[in-house]
Order: structure tokens, then sequence, then C-alpha cells
């Protein structure tokens, strides 16, 4: 230990103990994370003024230094390799909303369909922070003291290298599975989908026996249609497509997850995904390329 060092009570700078088969962080330089979600937990960790803590803990997180990990709800449990034969333990907990609090969260989320159908397919809507601010609460700590940290090693400070580390092991994760935020406070997707759809389920059904709103058409007598009319044409000016990329790309795939068969090192979801883009897009370029045709033709 260096003189300066014993005089202001820190630590020489040690070199941690390299290990095989850890969680590697799959950034090799910049910010890690892909996703809006994981970019903005890790842009909340550091608006708390750890940017230089935090530093650190990227590094040991991209050597692979967090051997393992386990979440539940409201807290993520792991072992860190440092500098020492033994790893250290690193818990972080994160306050889980209460009940009443998830039920208006899931109220909130209900009112939009898209909500529902993009966190089904594995996506998370960019506007989910709004039902978490409409009900009071937010889905990411607001504050330092939100957090409560702890680490074996002999770091005083907070947070520590290792618990570093496993904020961006974390953030990756996120990446992954945007559900890991919810368990994170206090929900797992199970909870999420199935109070979605029981949500959806009442909204949509109406009480038995009670009338559709009067429209337009409220009061016409009913025309009985024959097959002879139903083929007909009708005012075909009238009628238009919007032809867009879908709401949620790959969808589909994306809900049903990698089949059995898929022995390819490559991601099949990620994969699969890219060809379905490509099909959208030609599909839509083809689309408005008749339509343009036919529009010189009239």
């Amino acid at each position: 230990m260096s003189w300066r060092n014993d005089f202001w009570g820190g630590y020489a700078p040690s070199k941690p103990i390299e290990v095989e088969g850890g969680i590697k962080a799959k950034s090799k330089r910049g910010r890690i994370g892909d996703t809006w979600w994981s970019k903005r937990w890790v842009s909340v960790l550091e608006s708390f003024g750890w940017s230089n803590r935090l530093e650190r803990g990227r590094r040991y997180a991209r050597k692979g230094q967090v051997l393992d990990f386990e979440l539940s709800a409201g807290k993520v449990e792991a072992t860190v390799q440092g500098s020492v034969s033994k790893p250290y333990f690193v818990t972080i907990e994160i306050k889980p909303l209460t009940e009443g609090a998830w039920d208006h969260v899931i109220e909130e989320m209900s009112q939009k369909a898209i909500f529902a159908a993009k966190l089904l397919s594995g996506e998370m809507p960019d506007d989910i922070e709004g039902a978490f601010k409409a009900a009071g609460v937010s889905l990411f700590p607001g504050k330092s003291k939100d957090i409560r940290t702890h680490c074996s090693c002999p770091d005083s400070a907070n947070p520590c290298k290792h618990i570093a580390a496993l904020y961006y092991i974390i953030a990756e994760e996120f990446d992954r599975d945007p559900f890991m935020i919810f368990e994170l406070r206090g929900r797992t997707k199970d909870d999420i989908t199935a109070a979605l759809r029981k949500q959806r389920t009442v909204d949509d059904e109406s009480p038995p026996g009670e009338a559709l709103p009067a429209g337009e058409d409220a009061g016409q007598e009913e025309t009985a249609l024959s097959m002879d009319d139903f083929w007909e044409a009708g005012d075909s000016e009238s009628f238009s497509v919007n032809i867009s990329q879908p709401d949620v790309s790959a969808a589909v795939i994306k809900r049903l997850g990698t089949p059995q068969f898929w022995d390819s090192k490559e991601d099949f979801v990620e994969k699969m995904g890219g060809y379905y883009d490509e099909i959208s897009r030609r599909a839509i370029e083809t689309a408005y390329g008749e339509q343009a045709g036919a529009k010189k033709r009239k």
C-alpha cells in the first residue's frame, strides 16, 4: 500500500483474480445497454453521482467478474470475484411497490392495448413510465436512498466496484427480459400478463342484455344480405388502406420464443426478426408502388 493511500485511509489499486465462466457484459466499450429501458436504468444510477464508481464496476462486468446472480421480488443477490480468493457476496434491494400501487398501474396499462401487445412480445412500451407516474409511483428508483446495497468486501464506498459490476450485468439482463424490471418492483411476468388479461377482459365485457350505444344507423331497419349482393363492389373511392410497419416487430416470433429444433449459435428471435422487418419493408414498398401505378393509370 502506498503512503498516499495509507494516509487518506484508502486502498491500493488491486487486480481482480481472473475467472472462467463468469457473466461477461456483451458491450466491449462505451456505454452498456442496448434498449431504452436498460439505458434508462444506467442513467438513473449515474444521476446519483456515482459515475466514477460505476466506471470501475463496468470494467469488472466486462471481465466477467460477476459469477452468478439471482433476482427475486425487490432483491438481487450475487457473488463477485475480486482480488482475493473468496468471492464477495453482493445484494441490491429496491423496495417493491404495494399491492394497491400495482393494481393502479395495471389499470393504467390496460387502457392502452399497445402496452399489452408490446409487453407480451418482450418489449417495453416507450411511455410505460407514464402508467407508473399516473399511479403516483415510479418504475425506476427516484433517488439513491431507494436502493439498499451490501457487499462483503472491505471497501466502505457505496457502490463499490463489485456492486457497480452487478448494476451493469442487471442492465444487460433487462435488455434480454424487460419483465425483470417489474420483478425487481415486486411483480413477475406471469403476474403482469395475467393481471392485464383479466383487466382487459373486464373492460371489454358488457353486462348481459345491455344495449349497444345508439349510432347514426340506430332505429333503421335491418337489411337482409344475400350471396348475390355479397361480392358486389361497393364505393371503391371511399375504401382506403393504411399500410405501415407493425407496432411490434415480429410479435409472434417473440411471443413463441426459440423452437427446440434451433441449434444455431445465432439468436433465433433476432435472426427471424430481421427477416420479418425486411419482408415488411419490401411489402410496404411494393404496396405503395402498386398504389402509385394505379393512380397513374387513372
